[in-house]
């Protein structure tokens, strides 16, 4: 059920390590006000709707389909959102739950650590977060990935997964930032991956920023909440646990980022013990170039990419045979959550399908 498409005996070992624990589960919610340019995504069908996605996703991991919602989840284009596939598995394998505000313009009624951060404006201005929030948010993230790795049963490991609409154009201005090419190599919610539009913002909002080898500078010029948190939490994570990193061109972002913080401010990690962990919707993706992102990241470090078999070829639902078209792929750690099921229960894809259906009938009962 998983397959590893870089570093293949890293992958394996990673693997291997893990086999038969359960992890911690952390959601981290942000926002940046590129998601409401129209067409930069799908996941929400407005740019009003996409102003809710993370508070909507945040309610349903934490509480499922039999809970009123405060914020409902939002109607798509096509398809479903993904946070039914991190739920089903949460909720099945009573996997903790964590979810963190690192900067939202709305907060869902659920128990959330507030990391005292704020919604990103717009990365095509190049002033996107003020450096001082960034900096906080770092710190943050540093002390919540020493808390949660102190809270692992032995050698457990942990999930980070984020929401964060338009996250996948802020991944690609942090890519280019360290320069990494990662031009039309990104993934989107869209079934074709709008490239032109997601590179016409990159390229307004680094040639509005100072030319900088700080990667604190970066995220606070292009970049979005989430990223800088993740960072933090990995780097400090891996230093005694795993780190599954869960979701595709966004995590390869933050790996990039990890890579660069840990390098610029000369804190200790362990390489070794972080993964991605994304879907085969994303990993082969025809139009994105995932697996060649990977591999463009720092030659010295290429992180092992892995991903869950899931198929929703025969699902009984159209929202979920979307995924097949290339609707959605992927969102809430979706495919760190099936890789966690097949790690720790060796759940297939039957188990699985079957989880993930019954929360559509969950909702569809409500």
């Amino acid at each position: 059920m998983i397959n590893i498409y870089t570093q293949v005996p890293q992958g394996k070992a990673w693997l291997h390590r893990y086999r038969g624990k359960l992890p911690i589960f952390a959601c981290i919610l942000g926002f940046t006000e590129t998601g409401l340019i129209p067409g930069i995504s799908a996941a929400g069908l407005t740019p009003q709707d996409r102003q809710y996605t993370a508070c909507a996703d945040g309610e349903f991991l934490y509480y499922g389909a039999e809970h009123q919602p405060k914020y409902p989840l939002p109607p798509l284009t096509s398809g479903a959102s993904p946070v039914l596939i991190s739920r089903a598995v949460v909720a099945n394998l009573n996997i903790p739950v964590y979810l963190f505000n690192a900067g939202l313009p709305h907060t869902p009624p659920v128990p959330l650590i507030d990391l005292g951060g704020a919604p990103a404006k717009c990365l095509s201005q190049g002033t996107a977060m003020d450096i001082d929030t960034v900096k906080h948010l770092l710190v943050q993230g540093l002390r919540w990935g020493d808390q949660l790795s102190s809270e692992l049963s032995s050698h457990g490991y942990l999930i980070l997964s984020e929401c964060v609409v338009g996250g996948t154009t802020t991944a690609l201005a942090i890519l280019t930032g360290l320069g990494i090419d990662a031009v039309g190599k990104v993934n989107s919610s869209h079934p074709v991956c709008n490239h032109g539009q997601k590179w016409d913002l990159v390229q307004a909002g680094l040639a509005k920023m100072p030319p900088s080898v700080d990667p604190l500078e970066l995220v606070a010029a292009v970049g979005d909440p989430m990223q800088v948190v993740v960072a933090g939490m990995a780097i400090a994570a891996s230093r005694s646990c795993g780190v599954l990193l869960g979701g595709g061109t966004q995590m390869l972002a933050v790996y990039a980022l990890i890579q660069a913080i840990a390098y610029t401010y000369s804190l200790s990690w362990q390489p070794a013990e972080i993964v991605i962990g994304t879907t085969r919707w994303v990993a082969e993706d025809p139009t994105g170039a995932t697996v060649d992102l990977a591999q463009s990241l720092h030659k010295n470090s290429i992180p092992p990419l892995l991903a869950t078999q899931l198929s929703f070829a025969n699902s009984r639902y159209p929202q979920l045979q979307a995924y097949e078209r290339g609707f959605v792929k992927e969102g809430i750690g979706a495919g760190a959550a099936c890789i966690a099921a097949s790690l720790s229960q060796n759940w297939q894809q039957n188990q699985l399908l079957a989880a993930i259906e019954a929360q559509l009938e969950e909702i569809s009962r409500n």
